[in-house]
């Protein structure tokens, strides 16, 4: 039975253990969306503390796309040098990498933006109204995902993962309460779900057939009109066949909402994912104990756990859990005296 320190396979991925440090946002980058030297010592160090697959945080498909003024970028060429040294860095220290593919739509929190979502719906009152996409628009999107997608091949990333979550674009797509559209892209869930058919067929045109394409997704939306975890198996019963090999479980962030969060909240929901439409998932959720994660993994719940930020608080918890559960794991060299 695989446990946290198995490795884990899909397609020509193969990760040392199961342990997944998921994108967070770092607010880091220049204000044309390039990484820096905190970029290279973040995503380096978790490598070197042993984490087997890393996703770099919501990287932009387009300059309206970003959330904020200092998000990463992937709209132009001059980016790609950037991201390939973060791959770079994180391959010469025993890592995988991934790079989410992100578009903000309502979102995006700079007001020097002209901002996009499906319908003119504000997130709230801190947030500009957005402008209802044009079918030309909507195309203009489409094109900038695949054109990202042939920058991060690029740029040496082995997956790369679009981001479907926290009430980004195409989660406003998604969901009945930020989509009000009446053509083919709005009402019922096949036609809300067009979008996201279309980023994914656009992304597998520029990307590797060999290497696999993650899809994050929000399975619960914390809003009686919103969308359920049934709601979004039969989302992804549509469109895994377009060629979605691993999706990345959370919840929330299309509406304000009140969550009750606690450790593992958000397992039962991957849990259903799995068992529901065949696809390995990724789980987590203020998973921050090793027998918590370990069980998740032993119990069939999930493919691979994620920890966010307990991976901030501590970039060597991949090395100290593998003691932990009587695993003897290899560390960096300059370390070993430390094991």
């Amino acid at each position: 039975m695989p446990g946290l320190f198995t490795s884990f396979q899909v397609k020509d991925l193969r990760c040392k253990n199961r342990v997944v440090m998921p994108p967070m946002c770092m607010y880091s980058a220049d204000e044309e969306g390039h990484a820096n030297d905190w970029h290279f010592i973040h995503y380096g160090t978790r490598a070197i503390g042993g984490v087997g697959l890393i996703i770099v945080e919501a990287t932009a498909v387009e300059s309206r796309g970003r959330i904020s003024a200092k998000d990463l970028g992937i709209w132009s060429d001059d980016q790609i040098e950037g991201l390939r040294r973060i791959t770079e860095t994180v391959h010469a220290n025993g890592g995988k990498i991934a790079l989410q593919l992100a578009h903000a739509g309502r979102k995006c929190a700079i007001e020097t933006e002209r901002i996009i979502s499906p319908s003119a719906i504000r997130f709230n009152e801190d947030y500009q109204e957005p402008n209802e996409m044009s079918k030309e628009e909507i195309r203009d999107v489409i094109h900038a995902f695949r054109l990202a997608a042939k920058r991060a091949k690029k740029a040496g990333f082995d997956a790369v993962e679009i981001h479907g979550a926290h009430g980004y674009l195409i989660n406003q797509f998604l969901s009945p309460l930020t989509n009000q559209r009446t053509d083919e892209y709005g009402g019922n869930l096949k036609n809300r779900t067009r979008f996201l058919q279309e980023v994914i067929e656009a992304v597998q045109e520029s990307w590797e057939p060999e290497k696999p394409v993650f899809l994050r997704v929000s399975a619960e939306e914390y809003h009686p009109d919103g969308y359920h975890p049934e709601d979004l198996i039969e989302v992804i019963d549509l469109v895994k066949l377009l060629g979605i090999d691993l999706i990345h479980v959370s919840s929330g962030g299309v509406v304000p909402a009140y969550i009750v969060a606690y450790p593992g909240y958000q397992l039962v929901f991957a849990d259903q994912i799995r068992k529901a439409t065949g696809v390995s998932v990724i789980a987590g959720g203020m998973v921050v104990k090793v027998e918590m994660a370990e069980a998740t993994i032993r119990n069939g719940r999930a493919d691979l756990v994620f920890l966010g930020r307990e991976l901030l608080r501590n970039p060597y918890w991949t090395l100290q859990a593998a003691k932990q559960v009587g695993v003897d794991i290899p560390w960096p060299i300059p370390y070993e005296r430390s094991k």
